[in-house]
């Protein structure tokens, strides 16, 4: 266990999972439209054939279907990697007073927070939970070497209040 805080169990990183997904789709649905507005835009200046259905062309088309995909991908893996090294809490674990660390409560690192989200295999890694209950820690924590810690609210209050 770590020092202070216990490890937060499945149920608490569920919940605030639900809260990111809706932050992360409303990001992939941006994504998806600037991009639409670039190839639209590279095929009005005849840099791409014209064509009376640019989402056909994207979807017929293997290089800008996995364009689009990696955009999809790295927007996602910033997201989680930006907010986890900052201040160890995403939107979601902040309302569920939840914070990612290394286990000597240090905010983990950029390759760690990426090793993380690969790992988690889009929230399935958190299953182990619950046969892990004992630990309390999902595929990512072991394989990033990290730990989810549930905080009280005066801890959580702290941290969001220092990150002025």
């Amino acid at each position: 266990m770590s020092g202070e805080f216990p490890r937060a169990g499945f149920w608490r990183r569920f919940a605030s999972l639900i809260y990111d997904a809706l932050v992360v789709i409303s990001l992939s649905m941006l994504t998806a439209i600037l991009y639409f507005a670039v190839i639209q835009a590279l095929t009005s200046l005849g840099v791409i054939a014209q064509t009376e259905d640019p989402a056909a062309l994207i979807q017929d088309s293997p290089l800008l279907y996995g364009i689009r995909s990696a955009l999809f991908v790295g927007i996602n893996i910033f997201f989680f990697t930006y907010f986890w090294t900052k201040s160890g809490q995403t939107i979601g674990m902040r309302a569920w007073r939840l914070k990612v660390q290394t286990k000597d409560g240090d905010l983990i690192s950029w390759s760690q927070s990426i090793v993380r989200c690969l790992s988690a295999l889009l929230g399935l890694g958190n299953l182990l939970l619950i046969i892990d209950f004992k630990n309390r820690k999902a595929l990512q924590d072991y394989i990033s070497k990290t730990e989810v810690i549930a905080l009280t609210k005066e801890e959580n209050k702290r941290i969001y209040r220092e990150l002025d």
